[in-house]
Parts: structure tokens; sequence; C-alpha cells
């Protein structure tokens, strides 16, 4: 007696053998049939209620999928993307080896994307269970809500499938990870502890019992394989997060780690959903042969490198594949086949060409294929209209080169060295001496010969600047005192030398007529010293200043003898004096007479015979002086003169005020007016 229930067997019945060919490459966009063959012998029944055909190592979600295809009508299918399996199974009864075997010939695969990759594992078996090739292992994931991780390690170690002992899965590859993690149903416990040894993560169930995968918490290392999430394992806040389980779906990476304590939350996320049970490799197993598999390789072209060459030439190109033989094309779609194998030598080319590459069964249209360029940048030609310039010294010369591909630069030597210019046209430093410079054109790294260019430098007319003093009305003469050249001043004139008698700034152009024909200027500085011009004579009481309309360095004496800087003389005793203005550097000088006379600060016109009249000493040694006296508005109060020489303070008869008053005295037609003030106090 035996019997099946939800993929256990129990009792004497004999496991079918299930074995199915097919290693085949991928065309991009097609589909393709998952095996080439495939049987099924089991010698106790004619069927099984269902076979499991699951995308075990490789799936992309959202891009593979597995389909029934021809004419199967007691096969019903069923494709579950979250898991990347096609169920397989009867429409009204249990279907027949000879119909499961038929429809497992006619399941195509097809990825969506024009540029895949990587290898697609597909698990062929008679039960539920996630099946992984590449280890012989079958996982299956038992919904449990809040079972604790203790109870779920015993329930698993309680459980086979097909003879095969039951444990919490153990995870030690990537592919195993997406298999038991991401592509399973639901979160759930595996196998893995710290309860030993914290933050030393074993397996503690399975043949890899006692074997570390993880040291540390957050930022540990792993020996060998761990799959955390983000931020973990972080033991929560220190409640003892001992046990390792696969992170709810939707919670950071898929199908990744995350630790929980015995019990885990009582709700949401972090809340014990199942478990996941791993079957193979313990001692004592049965050999089974209720799976098998079929396997279809995407080729692709390993990174090639490019090639860049100066001129036309042929090349042997180099590439290899993985998982296929590298085609050598000349379109990137369809085109024809060039060679095969990892070397194509190339016929001789002569511009810029690209091969195409990809390592799909000849025939397939792909949009895949990987280019292969090669460069061809044609070495340059440079062109120098002018190898030879000449120019004066002390300018620059503008040098010219043209290419016919690339730029040009220029150097300071015939070989190495760093471009000190690059353009068409180059300037010069400033020259003093004969320089030769070297053209050379770069295309992409192609360079051609240098071609020396000669800049040839002419001496300057040797002028040096001068500078003059003039007096006023003198001439001088200024000479350019070079021979054997043509001038031209400033001024107009074409001679070497011409007269001028008025300060400024002259020059001459001064062009040799050697070769070259360079030019100097040459700069005279004529300063002119001027002869005093006086402008006025201010006498203000016993002070005078005096102020000139000709500029110039001048000395000042009022008695002939001393002399000093100044034009202001003060605190002078009344008088006649003669005014001496001489030119420092003896180009002339000018003399004039002023008076000062001395007037009363102030008098008192109050009757008691005592200072009753304000009047000017010696005004009767002036016989044409004229005093006008104003009040401190500007109001003509009186005039003064030699025959009425004195004021009394009044005026039309009424007494004036004490106040200040003002005067200005012309003592004579060619001598300067004296202005002062007083006061009067009654």
């Amino acid at each position: 007696m035996f019997f099946v229930f939800q993929g256990f067997i129990y009792g004497q019945n004999v496991a079918p053998i299930l074995s199915a060919t097919g290693n085949q490459l991928y065309c991009p966009l097609t589909p393709i049939k998952i095996v080439t063959d495939m049987t099924i012998v089991d010698p106790d029944d004619l069927g099984i209620d269902a076979i499991y055909i699951q995308i075990s190592s490789g799936y992309v979600n959202g891009q593979d999928v597995l389909t029934l295809t021809g004419f199967h009508p007691t096969i019903a299918s069923n494709w579950n993307a979250g898991l990347g399996k096609l169920t397989l199974s009867g429409i009204i009864s249990q279907p027949t080896y000879t119909d499961l075997v038929a429809a497992i010939k006619d399941v195509e695969f097809y990825n969506s994307s024009s540029n895949p990759s990587g290898t697609r594992n597909f698990s062929i078996t008679v039960g539920q269970a996630n099946y992984l090739p590449s280890n012989g292992h079958y996982y299956l994931y038992f919904p449990n809500l809040g079972i604790t991780w203790t109870s779920a390690k015993t329930a698993a170690q309680n459980s086979t499938y097909y003879g095969l002992q039951g444990y919490l899965a153990t995870i030690t590859s990537q592919e195993e990870a997406q298999l038991a993690g991401e592509q399973a149903p639901g979160a759930g416990w595996i196998g893995g502890s710290d309860a030993t040894t914290p933050d030393v993560w074993k397996w503690v169930t399975g043949p890899e019992n006692g074997l570390t995968f993880w040291n540390g918490s957050t930022n540990g290392t792993t020996p060998n394989f761990a799959f955390w999430n983000t931020g973990e394992p972080n033991n929560f806040d220190n409640r003892g997060e001992d046990y390792a389980h696969i992170t709810a779906p939707g919670v950071g990476i898929p199908g990744s780690w995350n630790d929980l304590t015995n019990t885990g939350d009582p709700n949401g996320n972090y809340q014990p959903k199942g478990y996941v049970v791993e079957y193979g490799g313990m001692l004592g197993d049965p050999v089974l042969q209720i799976s098998t598999s079929s396997i279809i390789v995407i080729p692709t072209i390993n990174a090639v490198t490019s090639i860049t060459n100066c001129g036309p030439a042929s090349f042997t190109l180099n590439a290899t594949a993985q998982n296929g033989t590298v085609k050598w094309y000349d379109s990137s779609i369809g085109g024809n086949l060039l060679a095969t194998g990892d070397n194509f030598t190339t016929p001789f080319i002569t511009i810029t060409t690209n091969y195409y590459l990809d390592a799909f069964p000849v025939g397939c249209s792909t949009s895949s294929r990987v280019p292969f360029t090669v460069t061809i940048n044609p070495i340059p030609v440079l062109s120098v209209p002018i190898l030879d310039y000449y120019i004066c010294d002390n300018n620059t010369a503008i040098l010219s080169a043209t290419t016919d591909f690339g730029i040009v630069n220029w150097f300071a030597s015939a070989s190495g060295g760093n471009p000190i210019g690059t353009g068409n046209n180059f300037t010069t430093p400033v020259l003093n001496s004969d320089t030769t410079y070297y053209a050379e054109s770069n295309n992409n790294g192609c360079i051609s010969n240098r071609i020396a260019v000669n800049v040839t430098v002419y001496p300057l007319p040797i002028v040096t600047d001068e500078q003059f003093v003039i007096c006023q009305n003198q001439t001088i003469q200024l000479s350019a005192n070079v021979s054997n050249a043509t001038y031209l001043w400033s001024t107009g004139e074409t001679i070497e030398s011409i007269s001028v008698s008025n300060g400024g700034i002259y020059t001459v152009v001064v062009t040799s007529l050697s070769a070259g024909n360079c030019s100097a200027t040459k700069t005279f500085t004529v300063t002119e010293n001027q002869i005093p011009v006086i402008d006025n004579v201010v006498i203000d009481n016993n002070s005078v200043t005096i102020s000139l309309l000709s500029t110039g360095d001048y000395d000042y004496s009022i008695d002939g003898n001393n002399f000093q800087e100044s034009s202001i003389f003060s605190n002078l005793p009344g008088g006649i004096y003669t005014l001496t203005i001489r030119e420092k550097n003896g180009c002339g000088s000018i003399q004039t007479q002023f008076a000062i006379i001395e007037a009363p600060k102030y008098f008192t016109p109050n009757g008691d015979g005592i200072n009753d009249l304000w009047m000017i000493k010696g005004l009767q040694l002036f016989n044409n002086a004229q005093i006008r006296i104003f009040d401190r508005f500007g109001k003509f109060v009186t005039f003064l003169n030699e025959q009425k020489n004195s004021w009394d303070g009044t005026l039309n008869g009424q007494l004036l005020i004490s106040d200040d008053y003002w005067y200005i005295m012309k003592t004579d037609n060619n001598l300067p007016e004296i202005r002062g003030h007083f006061s009067i106090k009654r």
C-alpha cells in the first residue's frame, strides 16, 4: 500500500525516473523549447498528478516566461511569475506520463529583453518542491503563521520528501538564496543561529551543521556566503535576536535575511509566516531521479578592446565568448558572416571600419552584437608656406602652418618637448635674436614630420632719449645722431637735426637704410624756464602776497639782497619797497614797487581830544593818494585824500556806531592798492 499527499510518498511505491536532454544556445527575442528530449520511467504507474518546471537559476522576473505550446487537450498549464514555475496538471483527471512528456517537450522559454545575459537552468520534477540542479537539493516552503524557530526546526527534521530527510534550509550560494528565498512564496525561518556564541552565526541544521557563515553584527564579514538584508543582523533593542529568517516580501532586498527572536514579532512584517525546509545531502538519503534539468545558455562576448592605427593596414582581431563561439559580421543586424573563432584577420583597411560580434547560433537575428571598431587615423600632411621670417629687434612674428588632418602644434626643439603653441598660427614671444621654431601636426596621435621655421631678427637703430632745459625765448638744436637712415620728426620735419625754441616733448622716428629697414623712436624732453610775469600784488595791512602769470621756480626779494622762495612777505613796516623776482636758473628777473602804509587799528571819537580822528601818517608823501572807507556791509562811508586826510567817525553829521570798518587805498597809479580794516570804539 502507498499513497501520495502534497508531494510526500508513503508506502512502497517506486518513484519515477525523469531524464531530460537539452543544452542549447539562446537567440534573443526568440522562443526556444526547454528540452530536446524527455523521458519518464515508472514501473508501477501510468501517470502522476502534476509536473513542475521551474527556472531554478538565472531567473529574471518580468523578462523570463515559460509557456506550454502546441495541442495538449488533457493538460492544463499555470505560470507563476513570482516563483518562476510552470505547473502542468490534468484538466479532468490525472494525466498520463505520455501526455506529460509530450507537453514538456512543447514548453518554450522566452526572454523579452533585446540584450539578455546569463544561463537559465530548468528543473523538471514530479513534486512541488523547488529543485536546484547544481546541488540536487529540494526546497519546500511550509506556511505556519506565528511558528517559533525551535518549533520550525523540529517540524523540518520530522518531514521527508520522497525519502529524503528534511531540515531547516541552509543557504550557501546566491542561486540557492534566489530559489529558496526570492522564488519561495513567503517569509520563513532558515537554519542559522548565533545563540551559542553571540555574533558568530552558524548553520545549525542539515549537512552544514556547525559551519560559520557570519562574524559580527551589521558591519560583519562572511567567510563564505551570507545574504543579510540592509542593516542586518542588528539584534534590535538587544532582545536576543539569535535566529535567521527570510525577510517578508517588500522589505528591503528580495529573499534576503534578518535576525529575529525565537518567537519574532506578534504581527507585521517580522511575524514568522512559516519555514523553509531543504531536502538532500543527509547521510542515508536515497538516490532519487524524480527530477531532471536542462539548460539554456545566452552566449556573451567578453569585453573587447578596439584598435586604433595610424594609416591603413591589415589587422588580426581577437575576441572571446562565454558559452559560445565568436562569430564576426560586417553589420550590426544581419549582414555577412566573415569568420568564426577567436581570431579574425581583416583585409587591408584604409578607413575606420566597424565589425560586429556575437556568439549566437548562425541565423539568429539579434541587435545585441558587440561592435569591434578599427579606427584608421590618417597620417597628417603638414604644410608650411613660409619657412623664413624676418622681423626687427624687440618684436614678435606670426608663424603659419596648415594640416589636412588634426591640429598643428609648435615646438622649440627639433624633437621631444611639450608644445609651446597650438593652432594654425603661432605668435612668437618678443625676440632679440635669431630663433628657430618647429611645426608638427597631430591627428589623434598620428604625427607628421616636424618642419623648421626660422625667424631672423634685424637690429634696430641705436637711439638714446635726451632731456634739455632752456630759458624762455632760447633756441636749442635736437639731433637724431644716427646716420644712414631716414627721419620723421613729430614736427613734420625729415632732417637729422631740428631747432626748437619752446618747451615740450619732441620725437623722431629713425628708420635704418640697412636690411630690414627697422625703426626706432627717440624722445626729447625740453623743459622751458619762463621769465617771471607778475599777475597781481595784494597788500593787506602789513603783508604783501605776489601772484604770477608765469610758471617755474622763482626767488623773491624786497631789498635786492635777501631772497626767499615764498611769495608772501609779512609784518612789513610802512614804506615804499622794490620787489625783485628772479628765475632760479638764471633765465631772467623782474622788479616792481609797492607801498606799505601804517594805518591805525582803531580810534575813539568821544570828544576827549585823545585819538578822536582816524588818519594815516605820511599820507602827504603821496600826492595822488585816495582812501575809500566802507562799513561792514560794504556801504561807502567817506573819502580821504591829501586835502582831507582824517575822519571823525560821522556820516552826514551823525555818529556812526562802534564797529569794524574797511578801507581801500590807492597811493599811486603805478603801485598796487592797499586794503585793510580798523574799528571805532566809543
